[in-house]
């Protein structure tokens, strides 16, 4: 069944390019769950679109299934390239294996890693105070253990 379940999706992602795949798992009792995103977010049609696709092409009468279509949430962990890509210019708060936590924009993201920049005050090499300096930070993917878009509202 997973293959046939496979087969069916990757068609449907193929029907909307800007849509892809983040997770899919079966479940021993037959419960089908698919996380998608997409490169200008996912709407609800676009799950029912994708949710078709496959149940319709799948004899109940043969295996019995649930199936659960849904958008990766926005307070999901990121996981593929696509996603980073899609949120450069948002603000992103990174772990990293070293345990070192990053908040910065996401400024690039190629398919091996990230670039995040961020502002913080520091004290003056000489004399008193505090001035701002500019950072960056270039992560690799197999180096983040979590990262998530920071929501600010203004």
């Amino acid at each position: 069944m997973r293959e046939e379940v496979l087969q069916l999706l990757e068609k449907a992602l193929e029907d909307n390019k800007s849509l892809f795949l983040i997770d899919f798992t079966i479940t021993e009792a037959n419960q089908i769950r698919i996380t998608i995103d997409g490169d200008n977010g996912v709407t609800v049609e676009d799950c029912i679109a994708v949710s078709r696709a496959i149940e319709h092409n799948l004899d109940r009468e043969e295996t019995d299934f649930s199936l659960e279509v849904m958008s990766a949430g926005v307070s999901q962990p990121l996981q593929a390239p696509r996603q980073y890509k899609k949120n450069i210019g948002r603000k992103l708060q990174v772990k990293t294996e070293s345990g070192e936590s990053i908040e910065g924009e996401l400024t690039e993201a190629t398919e091996q890693e990230v670039t995040l920049k961020w502002k913080t005050r520091e004290p003056k090499p000489i004399g008193k105070g505090k001035h701002t300096v500019k950072k960056e930070a270039v992560v690799p993917y197999n180096d983040i253990v979590e990262a998530k878009v920071m929501i600010t509202f203004n």
